[in-house]
């Protein structure tokens, strides 16, 4: 019997000698990749933010975190004001994560001075595959639902089969609900933008009947 506690407490403290040695490596290769993927991830958002302002030659401000609730769920939002070399302002670059078909859909849109979608790029997609791939381009320039040009301002983006008036879009085929999330994350966007804007005085922050975007789309919200 006491040969067996032995060989029991010889197997424990194996077992916690190996954790604590594999625990370690764990952690000092953690360490050591940390910087270079912190790094790239700078690089990609820098990209990201070039392409879809439209531009190399710009300036980009220190990024602003922006928490805002949408029909009784609070959304963080990262905004990213951008102007050109002599300092005038172009607009700004927003990430927006809202829920998609498989999980958060983050998206990084760009808006101009009068809060037109200037062009946008998906950040992270946890969609059925292939789905995270369409919407990559289904939503660009020369796609089949292009956003570019238009502005929530005008009303929210919305699919055609809810509603064919104002800013309808057409839905990525047999992905309504993956369309759905992700101009919910472009009117939110421009909501945030509209709060903040870079102007003062541009179209994305004013509307005729004194209605901001920002509480239009927290009002749609809550109505849906």
């Amino acid at each position: 019997m006491q040969k067996l506690e032995s060989s029991l407490k010889n197997m424990v403290l194996v077992l916690v000698g190996v954790a604590l040695i594999v625990g370690a490596v764990l952690a000092y290769i953690n360490h050591l990749t940390s910087g270079p993927i912190a790094e790239k991830a700078a690089q990609s958002l820098a990209a990201g933010i070039k392409s879809v302002m439209g531009t190399e030659e710009l300036q980009v401000a220190e990024p602003e975190e922006v928490k805002q609730e949408f029909g009784g769920k609070e959304f963080a939002f990262i905004i990213h004001k951008c102007s050109d070399k002599s300092g005038k302002q172009l607009g700004a670059a927003v990430e927006s994560t809202t829920g998609g078909f498989g999980g958060d859909l983050k998206v990084l849109v760009g808006f101009d001075t009068e809060g037109k979608v200037m062009g946008y790029t998906i950040l992270q997609a946890s969609e059925t595959p292939g789905l995270g791939a369409k919407a990559t381009t289904w939503f660009q320039k020369d796609g089949k639902g292009s956003i570019i040009g238009k502005t929530p301002k005008d009303g929210d983006l919305h699919v055609s089969k809810d509603d064919k008036s104002g800013n309808a879009v057409d839905a990525i085929t047999a992905s309504t609900i993956t369309s759905r999330a992700f101009l919910k994350a472009i009117n939110q966007a421009y909501a945030v933008y509209a709060k903040k804007n870079v102007d003062g005085e541009s179209g994305a922050t004013q509307k005729a009947d004194g209605e901001s975007g920002a509480s239009k789309v927290e009002h749609n919200e809550k109505k849906g």
